[in-house]
């Protein structure tokens, strides 16, 4: 995380002093991004998973890092951070001393497994996005597969992290990459525009032979222990088992009902392991293609499978983010492991700050104790994605709307989780709900282009507010008499409660509106979207009163200090701004998460900001060090004076984020300094 505006130290200060409660030191708490005080949730599991040689360790490619799990005990064993984008694979060396992961930040990282000390960063210019990784059989080689801009297999020597290699040939993604047993030979699957199996020889760096046969995507490859069989799954649903020495192809399996994704041997060479988007695990006779076993229990497409080194389980992972574990002899389930999760679209705090709730991709909402972090329910029931939550004031019901099949909106009992009748009418899914400050209506906003008003004592619908265009964003004023709404046609709207009329529309978007919010004093709305632009409006003068923001991604969500003073805004860049009302000066970023920011939202007491994110993760950060900060103040030294000049001047014509770009406009120029100069004195 990089912070503009303040110091560390008064963070750690601050946070130890102002803090009621002390986070208990488990998952939540490893390698957290500085200023935060929480993790919530494990992310989303974004690649394949798989065991180390000795058989003690899962490790599981995520949006966050790489996990590592006991196999045991599936308790978590440590989370392996670094990566600033996706996981997309992992793979054990032979000896087992070395854990790499590839990810979307176009870099392969290797580990010391047991301690988690990072060994070494492998990278090169113009390789890509990292998709897939396999270890040579005597461990002195990583093979590569690159994204659908790359095309091309790279070779790295492990001990020096030297590129050595590389592989052209394939026109699309390379999806999967592994190494024959002997290690002479390299197998590689083919995804976009390609569609093929291709074999090198290792040592010249030549293409042997391809196979065509697959009709679309090879989404993984495998050769079988004794290197007699290479396996290869499609997303044609089918497996194909070749020769690979002769280029024939020996069976086609084609039981699966949706893309194949994973194939894998047993260490005995005895069975194969598929996983496929139609939901199973299956289990073939690896010498006669025979169905032998259908696995069923994830409830979505299963990604990866992995056998144990003594074939006593397979792990298997899917898009249900649960991975369950199998007796593949028994052809029984044994455990499932959890905590990961889908994107995080929305995050809200109960009046009293004890609970924050979260809605998913998952088509769930998770409840969880806001002082220590701790997991507490789920409440499932939703036929879509959860894309919103809200307390009522009295914190009594929790009101939840979806995205389609499912078109109502969920009342729940916020102490007994259980479910209560819920509001029906709109025809298509639920993107916003919000409960006006006395909670007796609730406001739901629609992808069938209306806004609804709902009383919450009886359940009826009293209004429909008719808009052009899909609905992403509705806030009420402080006093209820007002709400706003924006969405795909770039204006606002604003309409009299009481008579359900619209008052007025105020234009200056360019692009659709996703994020809406009245100061606490309710004279200012503020309004942000895909035009990455931040717009107040004066409510009483119906005017623009200032626009600021920059090169920062669409902004979807947007929050208010209590006392009205610093905004909060989360891009779609993975990043969360906060802002200075009165002069539109950036007062700092928060960086932590690893894709895009969904939501924010300020916990009652005004001191914690819960960010929710697409990697799945709730992020909880200390807002207090933002409260005591000193507009202009840019070394954070507690005064305004020539220093901060000087700070500003040494980055003279630097972009990005800077310290000494204090209007937050990605370039420090003569503005930045007018804006110090502006708060002279101020201590």
């Amino acid at each position: 995380m990089k912070l503009t505006g303040f110091s560390v130290l008064t963070i750690l200060f601050v946070g130890a002093v102002f803090l009621p409660h002390a986070f208990s030191q488990d998952y939540n708490q490893w390698h957290l991004p500085e200023g935060t005080k929480a993790r919530l949730g494990k992310g989303a599991i974004t690649g394949n998973v798989q065991y180390s040689p000795d058989g003690t360790l899962l490790a599981v490619s995520s949006s966050i890092g790489v996990w590592l799990y006991d196999t045991d005990t599936h308790e978590e064993v440590n989370l392996l951070t670094g990566h600033t984008a996706w996981v997309t694979c992992v793979a054990f060396s032979p000896d087992g001393q070395t854990l790499a992961s590839g990810s979307w930040d176009r870099t392969i990282r290797l580990w010391n497994p047991h301690t988690g000390q990072r060994k070494k960063t492998l990278m090169r210019d113009g390789m890509g996005d990292v998709t897939s990784i396999a270890f040579s059989p005597d461990g002195s080689t990583l093979a590569s597969g690159g994204g659908r801009w790359n095309k091309t297999i790279r070779l790295w020597d492990t001990e020096t992290g030297n590129h050595i290699g590389t592989l052209k040939g394939h026109k699309g993604n390379v999806t999967s990459v592994v190494f024959s047993p002997d290690g002479k030979v390299l197998a590689s699957g083919g995804g976009w525009e390609d569609n093929t199996i291709r074999l090198w020889h290792v040592e010249t760096e030549y293409p042997i032979a391809y196979f065509p046969e697959h009709k679309g995507w090879v989404k993984s490859v495998a050769f079988s222990p004794d290197g007699e069989t290479l396996a290869s799954a499609g997303v044609d649903d089918t497996i194909q088992l070749w020769n690979p020495h002769t280029g024939e192809r020996k069976a086609t399996l084609a039981e699966h009902t949706g893309a194949v994704n994973s194939v894998v041997f047993s260490q005995d060479g005895q069975t194969l392991a598929s996983a496929s988007n139609d939901k199973t695990v299956r289990l073939w006779d690896a010498a006669t293609g025979d169905l032998k076993a259908t696995l069923t229990g994830h409830t979505h497409w299963v990604k990866s499978v992995a056998f144990s080194p003594d074939g006593r389980t397979l792990a298997s992972s899917g898009d249900d983010q649960v991975i369950q574990f199998w007796d593949p002899v028994t052809e029984q389930h044994k455990a499932t492991l959890t905590g990961h999760a889908l994107a995080v679209n929305t995050v809200t705090f109960s009046p009293d700050g004890e609970i924050l709730a979260s809605a998913n991709d998952d088509k769930s909402i998770y409840l969880w104790d806001a002082h220590t972090g701790h997991f507490q329910n789920t409440l499932t029931g939703h036929g879509g994605r959860v894309l919103s939550v809200a307390f009522s004031p009295d914190g009594k019901t929790l009101a939840s709307g979806g995205g389609n099949p499912d078109t109502t909106i969920h009342l729940w009992d916020a102490h007994t989780a259980q479910p209560k009748a819920p509001l029906t009418g709109h025809k298509y899914g639920v993107g916003v709900i919000v409960f006006t400050p006395d909670g007796h209506m609730l406001a739901s906003a629609s992808w069938d282009n209306t806004v609804r008003l709902w009383d919450t004592r009886t359940g009826r619908n009293r209004a429909i507010l008719g808009d052009t265009q899909d609905v992403y964003a509705v806030a009420y004023s402080p006093d209820g008499r007002t709400l706003a709404s924006g969405g795909k046609n770039t204006t606002i709207q604003l309409w009299d409660v009481g008579t359900a009329r619209r008052q007025l529309t105020l234009t200056g978007h360019t692009e659709p509106v996703q994020a809406i919010v009245f100061s606490p004093d309710g004279r200012t709305l503020v309004s942000a979207g895909r035009d990455r632009r931040i717009r107040l409006w004066d409510i009483q003068t119906e005017q623009p009163k200032a626009t600021f923001g920059g090169n920062v991604g669409p902004i979807r969500s947007l929050a208010f200090s209590a006392d009205g003073r610093t905004l909060v805004s989360g891009s779609w860049n993975s990043t969360i701004r906060l802002w200075d009302v009165d002069s539109g000066r950036r007062l700092g970023v928060l960086a932590g998460h690893t894709n895009r920011v969904n939501t924010l939202t300020l916990s009652p007491d005004g001191r914690t900001l819960a960010s929710g994110s697409e990697d799945g993760t709730i992020l909880l950060w200390d807002f207090t060090p933002f409260l005591l900060q000193i507009p202009g103040d840019v070394n954070s030294d507690g005064v305004v004076n020539i220093q901060d000049l000087v700070l500003v001047a040494s980055h003279f014509g630097q972009t990005g984020v800077n310290t000494a770009d204090v209007n937050g406009d990605d370039v420090v120029n003569v503005q930045d300094l007018v804006w110090v100069a502006s708060y002279f004195g101020q201590n």
